[in-house]
C-alpha cells in the first residue's frame, strides 16, 4: 500500500480526536467519585493476590509431596531389586572319596541297602584280653580331672567294662531303630532312618536330618528320637509336629566308611548329606546339628537354602573377630544394653578373658593335636581300648559341665549312665574310627585354619539356636544375627551342656519342635 500526504493528515486527525475521547471519559468517572472505580479495580486484585497464595500453597505442597512420592517409589525399587538379587551360596561341587582313582563309566550304585550291627565272640574276646593287659599311672593328689581323666577312676570304669558291660545287649539296642548304607561319591555312608509308627489322617510329617560331632556317634541321639517321632507316646502334649529322623554317621565316624582321599571337609559332608537326603526322596527337610554337625549342618543351609526349611543348631562357633565385636565385647560388661546383650548373655560371656580364652585353651589341646599329626595320636587310642575309653570319656566330663573339673569321677555319671558312655566307646572301638574320625580336624584346620571361609556366604534360611549354659563358649544372639540372617526363635536353655541330645534330649526336642511350629506358621 502506498500513503499519500493527504491520508497521513487524515489520519493523524482522527488519533488526536480518539485521544481527546478517552482523556474526557476518565475525567467524567473521576468527578462521580472514585467509588466506582475502586469496585472494578478490587475485586479483581483481591481475585489476583488470591490466586498467587492458592499458586504458592501448591508449590509448597509439592516441595514436600514431590521428593516423598520419589522417596516411596525409590524404595519401592529398591526392595524390587534386593527380591530380585540372587542369595549367595557355596558351591556344592562334586568329590570322589573312594580308592583310587573315579572310575568314568561306572555308574555309582544308588540302592539304599539295609545294614545291622553284628559282633562275634571274637572281638569281645580281643577287647577283653585288651583290657586286661591295661597299665595305669597313679594319679597326682587332689588332681581329680585337672590333668585329664583320673586314672583312679578310670580303673572303676574299666572294671565295669570288663566284667559287666554286655555289649551282645548294646548291639541289641542300637539295631532296635532301621540302619541302612549308601554309597556316595565312592564310600558307604551309614544312616539310621526313624518313622513315626502310627501317622493320624491328615497329619503332617516333617523329615529331620541330625547331624553329630566329635567325640560322638549318631547313638547320641537314641533318647532323643522317640521324642521327635512319637511325642504322644511321651507326655509332649502339641502332637502337631512329628518327625521322622534321619542320623547319619559322618563319613569316618561308625559305621560311615572314611574317605580314602586328602581333604573330606564339613563341606565335603554337606554335600554328601544333601544328596542322601535327594536320595532318600525329599525336596525340603529341616536340619540339626552340634559340634561338627553344626558346622556341617551351617553349610546344609549355605549350599542349598531352597532345600532347607529350617536349620536349628544347638551351637554356634563364631570365630570372626572385627572391630565392632571388640568394641561390643568392652562395652558389654558395663553397658550391655548399649551393645545388645542382655543379662544372661553377660552372665555366661563374662569373665571374658576366663571364660574364652583361658577355658578355651584347656580344653582345646586336642584340637591342636587332631588338626596337625592326628595318626600319631591316633595309632595308640587305635590299638588301646583303655586309651581311647580316657580319651573320650574326659570330653564327655568337662564338656558336659566345667565344674566336673573338680570331681574325682569326673561327674560322668552324674548324667549319663556307664552303659550308654561305653557304648559310644564301642562304636569307636568296633570299627577302628578313632583316627579316621580324628583326621577330619586336620582336613578343616589345613584348609581354613580359622573356620571362617564359610563365613563369607551369610545364612538366609529360618534359623533356631538352643543356647545351652554349660556350652563350651557362649554366642549372644547379637552376634549370631551378623551370619544368620534369619533367626527365628533363640533360647536360653536351663541346664545341659555340649551334649544336648545325649544330656537334656526333653529339653531339645521341645526345643526343636517349638522352632518348626515356628517356621511354619510364617
Amino acid at each position: 500500500m502506498i500513503w499519500t500526504a493527504s491520508s497521513l493528515r487524515e489520519r493523524s486527525q482522527r488519533g488526536s480526536w480518539q485521544r481527546r475521547q478517552r482523556t474526557a471519559s476518565l475525567r467524567a468517572a473521576a468527578t462521580q467519585g472514585g467509588a466506582g472505580m475502586w469496585q472494578e479495580v478490587l475485586p479483581n486484585a483481591w481475585e489476583s493476590i488470591l490466586s498467587r497464595i492458592r499458586s504458592f500453597e501448591y508449590s509448597q505442597k509439592n516441595a514436600v509431596l514431590v521428593p516423598a512420592a520419589a522417596l516411596g517409589v525409590g524404595g519401592m525399587l529398591v526392595c524390587w531389586l534386593m527380591s530380585r538379587r540372587k542369595i549367595k551360596t557355596l558351591e556344592m561341587g562334586d568329590g570322589w572319596w573312594g580308592s583310587g582313582e573315579k572310575p568314568l563309566k561306572e555308574k555309582e550304585d544308588e540302592r539304599i541297602r539295609p545294614f545291622q550291627i553284628e559282633t562275634s565272640d571274637k572281638e569281645i574276646q580281643d577287647l577283653h584280653h585288651r583290657l586286661d593287659q591295661a597299665r595305669y599311672t597313679p594319679p597326682l593328689e587332689g588332681a581329680a580331672f585337672h590333668y585329664g581323666f583320673n586314672s583312679n577312676y578310670l580303673q572303676k570304669v574299666v572294671a565295669y567294662w570288663r566284667n559287666q558291660f554286655d555289649w551282645r545287649k548294646q548291639v541289641e539296642i542300637l539295631n532296635k531303630y532301621p540302619h541302612f548304607q549308601t554309597t556316595i561319591e565312592g564310600i558307604n555312608i551309614h544312616f539310621i532312618h526313624v518313622k513315626p509308627s502310627y501317622i493320624p489322617h491328615g497329619q503332617t510329617v516333617y523329615p529331620l536330618l541330625m547331624v553329630h560331632g566329635w567325640p560322638g556317634s549318631f547313638y547320641e541321639f537314641y533318647k532323643i528320637i522317640p521324642l521327635l517321632t512319637e511325642p504322644d507316646k511321651h507326655s509332649l502334649s502339641e502332637g502337631d509336629v512329628v518327625f521322622e529322623v534321619i542320623c547319619p554317621s559322618i563319613p569316618g565316624y561308625g559305621f560311615s566308611e572314611a574317605p580314602h582321599q586328602k581333604g573330606f571337609d564339613t563341606i565335603a559332608a554337606a554335600r554328601i548329606f544333601h544328596k542322601l537326603m535327594s536320595r532318600l526322596g525329599f525336596k525340603e527337610y529341616y536340619i540339626q546339628g552340634g559340634d561338627w554337625g553344626a558346622q556341617i549342618t551351617t553349610n546344609m543351609a549355605q549350599m542349598l537354602p531352597q532345600s532347607v526349611k529350617g536349620l536349628h543348631l544347638n551351637v554356634v562357633f563364631i570365630n570372626e573377630w572385627g572391630l565392632g565385636r571388640m568394641i561390643s565385647v568392652m562395652l558389654g560388661a558395663y553397658v550391655p544394653w548399649l551393645v545388645g546383650l542382655t543379662r544372661e548373655d553377660v552372665r555366661r560371656v563374662y569373665p571374658f578373658l576366663q571364660k574364652n580364652i583361658y577355658d578355651l585353651l584347656r580344653e582345646s589341646g586336642y584340637l591342636h593335636i587332631q588338626a596337625t599329626k592326628p595318626d600319631t595320636a591316633g595309632c595308640g587310642l587305635n590299638d588301646s581300648p583303655v586309651g581311647l575309653a580316657a580319651y573320650i570319656l574326659e570330653k564327655f566330663s568337662t564338656w558336659t559341665d566345667k565344674s566336673f573339673l573338680h570331681k574325682d569321677d569326673g561327674g560322668l555319671e552324674s548324667k549319663y549312665s556307664l552303659d550308654e558312655l561305653l557304648t559310644n566307646v564301642m562304636i569307636y572301638w568296633v570299627t577302628s574310627s578313632i583316627v579316621s574320625s580324628m583326621r577330619f580336624y586336620k582336613e578343616n584346620f589345613s584348609k581354613d585354619p580359622d573356620l571362617t571361609a564359610a563365613w563369607r556366604v551369610n545364612i538366609y534360611v529360618p534359623t533356631g539356636i538352643a543356647a545351652f549354659p554349660q556350652e563350651i563358649a557362649h554366642t549372644p544372639r547379637i552376634w549370631a544375627k551378623k551370619n544368620f540372617k534369619n533367626i527365628v526363635t533363640y533360647s536360653y536353655m536351663p541346664r545341659g551342656g555340649h551334649f544336648a541330645a545325649f544330656e537334656e534330649p526333653r529339653l531339645l526336642a521341645q526345643d526343636i519342635r517349638h522352632f518348626v511350629r515356628k517356621v511354619e506358621q510364617l
